[in-house]
């Protein structure tokens, strides 16, 4: 169903609920009671939904636990023992949370990379299926003890994003520490809360502040937004809701206080994957022609590449971008990055001289490319 009010989030089939750091934990310690009602609108939640979460607050508790400086992120070896040791202390809360409503708990972690890797990624949805299908509750987390500043998430909201679309779902509530998206920062006079956002644009971009207000949190508005785009891309509403009140979802829905991403054009589920992908190995620049051309629906052509940066493989994640520094994309590139450089700016019938064989059809295709 197309999810068109925050109301009608309770009616999805299928629904990701993401919490931060600093709404289960207080000063090293978890908000029980505030977990307890949380885990009984889940309950009540579940007889209409499957319902996965995605927690936070590994680190916060593990450095309380080890008393570490600085919530445990002072350095990447602090923030990984942290996670270590807290990992253990977050999946206890919610098994323990959600057994007292006969609910069954899973621990799923996962890396940046588990949801990169297309093998990997559908192995993951394959996981969260068989889950759902036996009524358990799966409790997602980045796995920090492993995760470097390279390679990660880095926040929950993109995360959540990327676990609903893995997992099929059709709508992700990331509770946050206000209201939702506001027209400016919310601590202005006058700033306006957005209810409702048909496509994530520059301008609403525009509007999100920096970084988050708690302190404890990695994922700020703009990390949010972010997340807002891959879901609205897979055909997945998103709303924004205000977790720090006693049993926010009644809050915010029965009351409609938030901020609803409408989901836009749902594209396939190989697109909507590539379109969801983090980490590019490497950047493509074209020129105005190609520009126009990808406007267009063409594939990108050697002749239309003006730089190459970067190292990465035949088959690698690549972004595009044009020569104003627009992004204009991204895609699997066709040639390494050595070739790609050979056959800079050259048209079809000097790139064999440069490759030694004949050339393939694109740089990038259009059927392995998704655009901003």
């Amino acid at each position: 169903m197309a999810i068109e009010t925050l109301a009608q989030l309770r009616q999805a089939r299928r629904i990701v609920i993401k919490i931060g750091s600093a709404l289960l934990v207080e000063r090293g310690e978890p908000r029980a009671a505030w977990l307890a009602g949380l885990a009984d609108e889940i309950a009540q939640l579940r007889q209409t939904s499957e319902v996965i979460v995605v927690s936070s607050g590994a680190i916060a508790l593990g450095a309380a636990r080890l008393g570490l400086a600085k919530g445990g992120r002072a350095s990447l070896a602090d923030a990984q023992a942290s996670a270590s040791v807290g990992q253990v202390a977050l999946a206890r809360l919610w098994a323990d949370a959600l057994e007292s409503h006969g609910i069954t708990a899973a621990q799923m972690l996962v890396t940046l990379g588990d949801l990169e890797d297309r093998r990997r990624y559908l192995n993951a949805a394959a996981t969260l299926s068989r889950l759902l299908d036996m009524g358990v509750v799966p409790v997602v987390n980045e796995n920090d003890s492993v995760a470097t500043e390279e390679i990660r998430f880095g926040d929950n909201d993109r995360l959540a994003a990327r676990v609903a679309q893995a997992a099929g779902a059709e709508a992700v509530a990331l509770l946050s520490d206000v209201d939702g998206l506001y027209d400016r920062d919310p601590r202005e006079p006058g700033a306006v809360l957005v209810d409702r956002v048909e496509g994530v644009s520059p301008a609403v971009f525009a509007m999100a502040g920096e970084g988050s207000s708690s302190g404890l949190g990695s994922g700020g508005m703009k990390a949010k937004l972010q997340a807002a785009r891959i879901a609205e891309r897979a055909g997945i509403a998103l709303a924004i809701v205000n977790g720090t009140h006693d049993r926010p979802l009644a809050r915010a829905l029965d009351r409609g206080i938030g901020t609803l991403f409408v989901a836009q054009g749902a594209e396939g589920a190989r697109k909507a994957w590539l379109s969801g992908r983090l980490a590019p190995a490497g950047v493509l620049t074209v020129d105005e022609g190609c520009v126009t051309a990808l406007q267009g629906g063409a594939s990108l052509l050697a002749a239309g590449l003006t730089e190459v940066e970067g190292e990465f493989h035949r088959g690698d994640l690549v972004a595009i971008f044009g020569p104003k520094g627009e992004r204009l994309g991204q895609g699997l590139v066709e040639y390494t990055s050595t070739e790609c450089r050979a056959i800079l700016g050259l048209r079809e019938d000097g790139q064999a001289d440069k490759l030694g064989y004949a050339p393939r059809a694109a740089v990038v295709h259009r059927d392995h490319m998704v655009r901003e």
